[in-house]
């Protein structure tokens, strides 16, 4: 079991995505994507900029992972494709990525959080990893503890980390859980 940590620019509900009872990850964070398996952990933590740094906006433990075209597919996360008429939680949905059958070539939808410039980025890494075993804060989550902030557990730049001791990461997990919270249980600060 690893832990990855990495700051999140802007918590819009596009990445993670912790709509409609699955945190997903379909998109930036194409090094997690890659490397993350089932039973790593991954946090994401709030930006100075938005004076959130040292608190959490969200806690998953990756329960699956599947190509863009397993997700497109997959009728549990036809909901997550975006429409921008059906409210906010639809209106940043991930699943932007289908196969094209004329050219057998990934492509994104029209009408998405994410702009053409963010292709190159997003399917560098053909990954989408799944969370049904989430806590999504959003702008309301709870401060690190010192004792994590001093083992290193908050990242400080751009990039993530993911070489904690077993002890840190079994300990962190063992503070994400004493917490009682379960799913989404706050909203995006940077809401779109």
């Amino acid at each position: 079991m690893r832990l990855y940590s990495y700051i999140l620019t802007v918590d819009s509900g596009f990445a993670p995505n912790p709509f409609h009872r699955y945190c997903t990850l379909a998109t930036c964070k194409p090094l997690i994507r890659r490397t993350a398996q089932p039973g790593d952990w991954i946090i994401g933590t709030g930006s100075k900029r938005r004076k959130r740094d040292g608190f959490l906006v969200y806690a998953m433990r990756v329960t699956e992972s599947m190509t863009f075209e397993e997700y497109w597919n997959d009728p549990r996360f036809l909901v997550k494709r975006p429409d921008k008429t059906a409210g906010r939680e639809r209106g940043c949905g991930d699943n932007i990525y289908y196969v094209n059958p004329d050219t057998n070539q990934l492509c994104q939808v029209e009408e998405c959080y994410h702009c053409e410039a963010d292709i190159w980025r997003d399917i560098k890494t053909d990954r989408v990893l799944v969370s049904d075993d989430f806590i999504y804060w959003g702008g309301d989550g709870p401060p690190m503890p010192p004792e994590f902030r001093d083992a290193g557990v908050l990242k400080s730049t751009q990039g993530h980390k993911c070489k904690f001791p077993e002890s840190i990461v079994v300990e962190f997990v063992g503070w994400i859980r004493g917490l009682g919270d379960k799913g989404r249980c706050g909203n995006p600060l940077d809401w779109v």
